[in-house]
């Protein structure tokens, strides 16, 4: 869901490498070499999550229930994880490049992970061609239409929330892979419209200032018609925004609920929107037809 304040989106994700105490225990097995250690989950508090990177907040991509064993090539630092065996920081590699913390394993000491090599840098690229206003509403209006003809959000409404949370198209997420609304992808899952998803690394700060590296998804679209038709789709289909669906042909009402409604976290979000809509007159394409 896109809201108007965003988390930095970083580059590459430099792995931070860090030892940790680690516990032994009998019948905890070793295996020799380059080939890693064996690892025993326990745990009391069900299934252990195998994540796509070292936090608590990556996506979960499966899960080892207590008693079961996994091979761990490395350790790396991230977000501190209070366990069954201990509260730790510590993120135990798998050799297929997921993590599980080593809050819930039991295993002989293991080496920390070497920093990670650099990406090349990326090959020279054209960059995306920057609208002008005019430019970007005739662009957006096919899409903002459609997707008010096939779930009922006002044209009006769309175009205005994609001029303000893309910066009329220049953010990253639109640029790159046509994203205006900053839609995330849900355990892999892009819906009808999107096309698949980007993961990029953030910088996220826990209430104690602690600040670490994470993932996050976000959907990519052919076109920005399917972003736009996406995001009626994801207004829709979420129950949270179903008052905002009795006002389908009145668009201020249908901000003020969505906004309402917790899409974002801006105290002057509904204003901005709606400043937009005026501006630039946004009211004539809803068109109810």
């Amino acid at each position: 869901m896109g809201h108007t304040t965003r988390r930095l989106l970083t580059g590459v994700l430099l792995v931070l490498a860090a030892g940790a105490g680690t516990v032994t225990s009998p019948g905890v097995a070793q295996a020799a070499g380059s080939a890693g250690v064996i690892g025993t989950i326990r745990t009391t508090d069900g299934p252990v999550n195998v994540r796509s990177g070292p936090s608590a907040k990556s996506a979960a991509v499966r899960k080892i229930a207590n008693g079961g064993t996994v091979r761990l090539a490395c350790s790396v630092q991230g977000p501190k994880v209070k366990g069954t065996v201990r509260t730790t920081t510590q993120w135990d590699r798998l050799p297929d490049g997921r993590f599980v913390s080593h809050a819930y394993v039991l295993s002989a000491v293991l080496k920390p992970c070497p920093p990670a090599v650099p990406a090349p840098a990326p090959a020279p690229t054209t960059p995306a061609p920057v609208l002008t206003p005019e430019q970007f509403i005739k662009a957006a209006v096919p899409g903002a239409q459609q997707g008010w003809r096939q779930y009922g959000v006002p044209a009006s409404v769309t175009i205005a929330q994609s001029i303000l949370e893309s910066g009329w198209g220049r953010s990253g997420l639109s640029s790159t892979d046509k994203n205006y609304f900053g839609i995330k992808c849900q355990k892999g899952a892009y819906g009808p419209h999107a096309n698949g998803c980007h993961v990029y690394t953030t910088n996220e700060c826990d209430k104690a200032g602690k600040c670490f590296v994470t993932e996050d998804a976000f959907r990519t679209y052919a076109s920005m018609s399917r972003s736009f038709q996406d995001h009626g789709h994801f207004l829709r289909n979420n129950k949270r925004y179903t008052p905002a669906f009795a006002f389908t042909k009145d668009a201020d009402k249908f901000i003020w609920n969505v906004w309402k409604a917790g899409y974002a976290t801006d105290p002057e979000y509904f204003t901005k929107v709606t400043k937009i809509m005026v501006k630039h007159d946004l009211y004539r394409y809803d068109t109810w037809k």
